[in-house]
């Protein structure tokens, strides 16, 4: 029997309190069960260029993967390679456009991929956008950021706590767009169900803590679209200093079966809002 799972989706954007724009974009399909967020950089207007690109091309060639393997349970290595194809794909195109355009010119963004297939999550990154699991009342930080701080974190240098207020800790050393050829980030992992994942950009992760997250994430009531609001207001409250981007993904079953019979209440409630 091939594992299937059932997925629900929320997501939101929000300028913060201080950027004059967002350069933040986020997408996904329920359908495909694919998830894309990036935090755009770049003059003018070109970081939401660059973002919205590299959200839009993923997707959609995920999504265009997924439907060709829909039924088929497709070996985690395989998924892999795929995914670091359509962010090479979406880089090269980010890439074209911003020789092109000269109001484009240097742009880049972060991205983190998720592509759910079956009882596999296989996920993609650069930059410093992230993607958390809680699991049984546990965060996991699933991607590495790819940052200056975290190169000081890893080598003793900094503490985690101490990252967080480091005065270049918004300098990334890896992103899309920025040139012809790029390293990807990609793993897989298994999927259980009453899982939650979030993937955000660091408009929410400076702002809260692992701890806070945490809290938050424990207090879910099965409204993923109310969990996803709180999480920017909290962001906001702590300060906003930049744009703030969130995708909440809840695994409600994994084979057709639901966790109990509060998530079964939780699945009809969702139905009902549709």
């Amino acid at each position: 029997m091939i594992p299937d799972v059932v997925l629900r989706f929320a997501a939101k954007t929000d300028r913060g309190l201080v950027r004059p724009h967002n350069e933040d974009a986020i997408a996904f399909d329920e359908q495909a069960q694919v998830a894309v967020l990036a935090d755009g950089m770049g003059g003018y207007n070109a970081g939401e260029v660059a973002s919205r690109m590299a959200t839009e091309l993923v997707r959609d060639e995920l999504a265009q993967l997924q439907s060709s393997e829909r039924g088929r349970a497709a070996r985690s290595g395989q998924l892999q390679k795929l995914m670091i194809e359509a962010v090479q794909h979406a880089n090269l195109r980010i890439f074209e456009t911003s020789l092109a355009e000269p109001a484009c010119r240097g742009m880049g963004t972060t991205v983190v991929a998720a592509l759910f297939h079956h009882d596999r999550l296989v996920l993609a990154h650069l930059g410093d956008s992230r993607c958390y699991r809680f699991r049984r009342g546990v965060l996991t930080q699933l991607t590495h950021d790819h940052s200056q701080v975290q190169e000081q974190v890893d080598a003793g240098y900094l503490s985690a706590d101490a990252a967080r207020f480091a005065p270049n800790k918004n300098l990334i050393t890896r992103a899309v767009g920025v040139g012809p050829h790029i390293d990807v980030d990609v793993g897989s992992h298994a999927v259980e169900r009453g899982d939650l994942y979030l993937l955000c950009s660091d408009g929410l992760s400076d702002m809260l803590t692992a701890q806070e997250l945490s809290a938050m994430l424990a207090q879910d009531d099965g409204d993923l679209e109310l969990l996803s609001e709180a999480l920017v207001l909290a962001a906001n409250q702590q300060g906003g200093r930049d744009n703030i981007s969130v995708i909440v993904v809840s695994v409600a079953s994994v084979n057709g079966t639901a966790n109990d019979a509060g998530l079964l209440a939780r699945i009809r409630k969702w139905l009902g809002r549709k």
